[in-house]
């Protein structure tokens, strides 16, 4: 909480006013505006939608979720409507500088995730976490949490079944997360469900911020390692996370990692073109 400031003469001064969320620019890839910003300008965002008490969510975006977003209508009205869809995979950032963007870096889940929780537990922001694989895997991520950042305020969780919620288990979970009083509501459910649910629950949650981050619940958790950092820098993380979770992940990365390269190269090709015609 800021104080007020005081005259010389002892009369308090009300604290300068917050300033107002501003939405980042956005770089068109696929059909799917990224946003061109950065972990520190996200941060500022969601602070500015707290003070301001408005509502909003953030979509975290890999490859697969901007192919998906073609074979389905929900998931792509779901990230469409996002307040901010961010660049989270090393090629989707790639993609955007190819087409003018000037990004040092991905806004990755996971660290978004940490970096927020750590400024949040000097700030005070309430957090509430709705994901994980089973209630004893978000009771070891709520325990990591709060050993790794002290202070951290998590001021609930809950960790829903594989299939879909009744109409009663959903208004019972909007109750609680709003009895909670949680500004940021972290949601890791995977894609394209957790985007499908923030789309759907936006107006009913009152916490100002949703934000789905996936298989963040799992690497705070300790549950499943992260790929080296030269793995993610090098755009490989897809590789490491097949490797560990064969089974599920190799059918997505199979079908979808060809169809992203292909799909850009046209997007691509027809960038290139325009541009050359508008220099002539």
């Amino acid at each position: 909480m800021t104080l007020p400031r005081t005259l010389t003469s002892g009369t308090p001064v009300p604290p300068e006013p917050a300033p107002a969320p501003i939405t980042p620019d956005a770089v068109n890839v696929l059909g799917v505006p990224l946003a061109a910003t950065d972990y520190e300008s996200t941060i500022a965002w969601m602070d500015a939608m707290i003070a301001h008490r408005e509502k909003g969510y953030i979509c975290v975006a890999a490859t697969h979720t901007i192919m998906v977003c073609d074979e389905d209508p929900e998931l792509r009205e779901a990230v469409l409507n996002s307040s901010i869809t961010l660049p989270d995979g090393q090629p989707l950032v790639w993609a955007m500088n190819a087409l003018g963007g000037d990004l040092d870096d991905r806004v990755y889940g996971p660290e978004l995730m940490a970096r927020y929780c750590e400024h949040g537990a000097r700030r005070g922001a309430r957090m509430y976490l709705y994901g994980g694989r089973n209630q004893g895997a978000l009771v070891q991520l709520a325990l990591n949490l709060r050993q790794r950042f002290p202070g951290v305020k998590i001021v609930g969780g809950y960790s829903p079944p594989f299939r879909d919620l009744s109409a009663e288990e959903e208004d019972a979970i909007v109750d609680e997360m709003n009895r909670s009083k949680a500004d940021v509501v972290w949601i890791g459910v995977g894609a394209p469900k957790q985007e499908k649910w923030m789309a759907a629950m936006r107006d009913r949650v009152e916490a100002p911020v949703l934000v789905g981050v996936g298989a963040a619940f799992d690497f705070h958790a300790g549950l499943v390692p992260q790929a080296p950092e030269w793995m993610q820098s090098a755009g490989l993380e897809w590789l490491f996370r097949m490797v560990q979770e064969p089974r599920r992940l190799a059918p997505r990365y199979v079908r979808y990692n060809p169809r992203f390269i292909r799909s850009f190269a046209r997007q691509y090709a027809r960038h290139r073109l325009l541009g050359d015609t508008a220099e002539r």
